[in-house]
């Protein structure tokens, strides 16, 4: 990545990490299929994992814009697998943030570079910002679906 670069980068990851650590309380849906993540490659076990599922390709990789979402906040000693429950047929996008102090929001370094990890459904690429919601779908069908993500960390 080229240095001019890096701070438009930090800036734009700094912000969805921001959006999704304002995770609220899970919302599901009646009569779909579990989702299930396998998380690797979490530094420390320290804090919480908050996830998100989300069907609004705008408003990836937050859950804000979505009533339909569902969110969870899982203490890193039980997030090696996570299971969105009732998930309705569908096209999802799942994003993560690791937590690691546990104050409900993504911490920054000189404002913009994440101190805390992050990952994304498919493990869709993050260059100079997030990845789009296109990258990062996936389909939910009649079958339980599982997916692995990995966690990424800038510092």
């Amino acid at each position: 990545m080229q240095n001019r670069f890096w701070p438009f980068f930090a800036l734009a990851i700094t912000c969805v990490l921001s959006v999704i650590s304002l995770i609220a309380p899970v919302r599901a849906t009646e009569g779909g299929v579990d989702v299930t993540v396998e998380i690797t490659d979490l530094r420390n076990t320290r804090g919480k994992v908050l996830a998100c599922l989300t069907s609004e390709p705008r408003g990836f990789p937050s859950c804000g814009n979505d009533a339909h979402s569902q969110q969870l906040a899982v203490p890193t000693t039980s997030a090696g697998v996570l299971r969105f429950r009732n998930v309705a047929p569908g096209t999802y996008a799942i994003a993560l943030l690791h937590d690691e102090n546990d104050n409900g929001r993504a911490d920054r370094a000189l404002s913009m570079i994440p101190r805390e990890g992050f990952g994304f459904s498919r493990d869709a690429p993050v260059r100079m910002g997030p990845p789009s919601f296109r990258s990062a779908a996936i389909t939910v069908e009649a079958a339980p679906v599982r997916q692995t993500i990995r966690m990424r960390y800038m510092l």
